[in-house]
């Protein structure tokens, strides 16, 4: 695909994602179309386009799908992203589904989130839009493999990525959520409708319930955050930022997990900073990967190799 020919829609969520994307986008010069939605879209996207006449924007509302092929249609898109997330819990808000999203609903099997974004990209192909990759430019900001802080995990926190990648796994399989928070091999919480923000300081919470009293057990929490078995990347892509570092820091986590190439990492010298200032260690997957430990007796079952650190 050439991406700086034809003109791209851009429906928009919330979070800075949409406006790297827009960026990344007018950059190799293609003209976008914003559709902001009312319940999500920060509305600084409504500045952002006054200043370049490369942008146009249309508020809509999440129930309105049939006035989004329209604007879409209007203006001559026809492919299309999305970027930001749309809370899984909008759900049960008070939107009112036009006909069409009605009848998309209602056809569903079950409500998580890959079942209902894939239904929308299925309506928008067959209106002649094609959803596209929300990486696509976004390339150079998808984690690499390896190492990423200056500290590797330990031997505990790898043995709790093992153990979390297992969890997540399963999990994902359901499209229930990314995020697995682990301590001393054990779960503490599984992200959900919350979000990850939420599903760790959740898992810190619980740990802060607890007398400081003796544990045999360490307490520190490793984050695992992974796509989908067969990720869509056109959607629901894993994002992480310095946002998730500031609240692992608070909930007292230690070491995040994510998958290497599937997973966007936003403001990555801002996250790194943080990251190594907090002595927290980040560190990218690949498939069954995992960190091979160098010392102690376990011994990594997919015979993998050490990862080796990308930036020191």
């Amino acid at each position: 695909m050439t991406l700086g020919t034809n003109k791209l829609g851009l429906i928009a969520g919330n979070g800075r994602f949409p406006f790297l994307l827009l960026d990344a986008a007018r950059a190799h010069g293609t003209d976008v179309v914003v559709a902001a939605i009312k319940e999500e879209t920060d509305p600084e996207i409504t500045q952002r386009a006054a200043a370049d006449p490369g942008v146009r924007v249309h508020w809509l509302s999440l129930g309105e799908l049939s006035r989004l092929i329209e604007t879409f249609r209007e203006e001559g898109v026809t492919r299309a992203v999305m970027a930001g997330q749309v809370k899984h819990k909008q759900i049960f808000a008070s939107i009112r589904p036009d006909w069409r999203l009605a009848k998309l609903l209602l056809s569903l099997r079950s409500r998580n989130t890959e079942m209902l974004l894939g239904a929308v990209a299925k309506v928008l192909a067959d209106e002649g839009i094609e959803l596209i990759s929300s990486t696509t430019y976004l390339e150079p900001l998808l984690a690499p493999a390896g190492v990423l802080t200056n500290r590797s995990p330990n031997q505990r926190e790898q043995l709790d990525i093992s153990y979390g990648r297992d969890v997540g796994r399963a999990v994902a399989g359901h499209d229930i959520g990314q995020t697995v928070i682990v301590a001393s091999q054990a779960c503490v919480a599984i992200e959900a409708m919350e979000g990850t923000d939420a599903a760790i300081q959740r898992a810190g919470a619980l740990m802060k319930t607890l007398t400081d009293e003796g544990s045999t057990l360490d307490r520190s929490l490793t984050v695992v955050k992974l796509a989908k078995p067969k990720q869509d990347m056109r959607f629901d892509v894993p994002v992480i930022g310095a946002q998730t570092v500031r609240v692992m820091r608070e909930a007292h986590a230690t070491c995040l997990a994510v998958d290497a190439q599937k997973t966007l990492i936003f403001d990555l010298d801002k996250v790194l900073t943080q990251a190594n200032e907090a002595g927290i260690a980040i560190v990218g997957l690949e498939n069954n990967e995992c960190v091979e430990f160098t010392s102690g007796d376990h011994k990594c079952r997919n015979s993998c190799s050490p990862l080796p650190p990308l930036y020191s």
